[in-house]
């Protein structure tokens, strides 16, 4: 073993790869609004299970109702009939700024003189630590460990009466990466920041308009897909349309490249490319990028299918589903034993024996953080038999958090930033490991015109990180 990678130990049931902050929706003028709502956050489900809440205006009053837990279990039918309204936002969590709490479930709503307004957020305000310990020297009260809350409290604070020139004056002051939907008695707004990290997409139905983060939940609900808000655009959805205001003036653009490589579901419109497109390509171009001699190639479900698929297509190789996902694997609030941790993954992956033994195997898979999950993967496949196995991985190495709304861990445990591909290599028990280069990862998601973040793979930031709030975060 290499000196060093001992310090890489197990890791709990959660799994290892990097975690999207949230799901958000928005739907105005339609009389089941809140039922809208609760499916385009059940299409959303996969950027956060820890808690979820919905908003809902009946053109007078503000109601809503959150809780800890999935969108199915939260929302019952007698709930969704009591949030009655033409207008909803709703949001679903994975916390990286703030506690994993229910006082953090979003949306958060207040009542100033501007009247009542609930708030969601896709997203992480670098600067939020700093502008809430001034706040608070000033009086200010927090009812949240969550940078959300500062946008609020700019909003209250505003000289302006107007709620657009409000928003815009608090926006001004925070940094980083937000997509908001925000409801107010008489309208929805949808806001995304002026570097565009989070996608937020606009769509309608029935004569009502939606907002959602990703274009699948237009598509669960029969609704079709109109266009991405632009960076640094707040559009305002009335009874009057849709309005569409420029808040801030044009930034150097910063979408979040995770998104295609791992956040969002496939049959999503992302950035306005098709996320299964971008995979396919991804694994097009590993395979090109990272050849092996092998039998067959197996993706890690569910996030690795679509470039293993790419990667079998360019490659020649057939494409075998060797690994089952479990999707039936409930969470779990214990703080269990070593042993009962190592079978963490054989709890979620099973390999079919048939298709593995005696087989050189490439697996593919969208990326490597601390390679705890990697490691045992690596390890099935081998006890099932396979002769050999060779690990692709479709992004470069992760060498550096994220403070942009995504839950990564410290630049410590991640593994490629203080090991070689090669120390890599023998952590995972793997006979070869290749990733997809930089390069090829501005290839495969047309990125001509530098319009990605790619933070994590260069540790070049496109904004000036401050101390965030997530070091507030309970880490498990």
């Amino acid at each position: 073993m290499t000196p060093g990678l001992e310090l890489f130990p197990a890791v709990s049931l959660r799994d290892d790869k990097f975690h999207d902050h949230c799901g958000v929706f928005g739907v105005y003028g339609h009389p089941e609004a809140a039922k809208l709502t609760y499916l385009g956050l059940y299409a959303l489900q996969h950027r956060g299970q820890e808690s979820a809440g919905i908003a809902v205006s009946d053109g007078q009053n503000l109601a809503s109702h959150k809780a800890m837990g999935h969108v199915a279990e939260i929302f019952t039918e007698e709930r969704l009939r009591a949030l009655r309204g033409r207008a909803a936002i709703g949001h679903t969590r994975y916390s990286t700024a703030g506690d994993t709490d229910l006082k953090n479930a979003q949306p958060l709503s207040v009542s100033c003189q501007k009247g009542q307004v609930a708030l969601a957020h896709n997203g992480n305000l670098v600067n939020a630590a700093s502008i809430r310990r001034d706040l608070e020297s000033r009086g200010d009260i927090f009812q949240t460990t969550s940078d959300t809350e500062v946008i609020l409290h700019f909003f209250a604070r505003s000289k302006h009466s107007g709620a657009p020139e409000a928003l815009a004056d608090a926006l001004d002051r925070v940094t980083g990466a937000y997509s908001l939907v925000m409801l107010f008695k008489d309208s929805v707004f949808g806001i995304r920041d002026p570097r565009g990290f989070r996608p937020l997409s606009l769509g309608k139905l029935d004569g009502a308009y939606l907002l959602a983060s990703e274009s699948c939940a237009f598509d669960l609900i029969g609704a079709a897909f109109v266009r991405d808000v632009e960076p640094g655009e707040m559009v305002i959805l009335n009874d009057r349309g849709v309005t569409s205001l420029r808040f801030a003036p044009p930034a150097p653009s910063a979408q979040c490249i995770f998104e295609h490589v791992y956040f969002s579901r496939p049959d999503s419109v992302v950035f306005s490319r098709s996320v299964q497109q971008s995979r396919e390509m991804l694994g097009r171009l590993l395979a090109r990028e990272q050849p092996a001699d092998a039998d067959l190639v197996v993706p890690v479900p569910d996030s690795g299918v679509a470039a293993g698929a790419g990667y079998a297509e360019e490659s020649g190789l057939p494409l075998k589903l060797g690994l089952i996902r479990s999707h039936y694997v409930g969470r779990t609030f214990i703080e269990p034993s070593q042993a009962i941790r190592d079978y963490s993954v054989r709890l979620k992956l099973s390999p079919v024996r048939r298709l593995l033994e005696g087989q050189r195997v490439v697996l593919v898979d969208d990326s490597i953080i601390r390679g705890t999950t990697s490691r045992k993967i690596v390890s099935i496949v081998r006890e099932a038999g396979a002769r050999e196995v060779h690990l692709r991985v479709s992004c470069p190495p992760t060498i550096s958090p994220c403070y942009y709304g995504v839950d990564t861990p410290t630049r410590e445990e991640l593994i490629a930033s203080s090991h070689s591909v090669e120390e890599i290599r023998q952590y995972i028990g793997a006979d070869s490991l290749g990733y997809l280069s930089l390069d090829g990862l501005r290839q495969a998601v047309g990125d001509s015109e530098g319009r990605y973040c790619f933070a994590c793979y260069t540790a070049n930031y496109p904004t000036a990180v401050q101390q965030p709030l997530i070091t507030l975060r309970n880490r498990d």
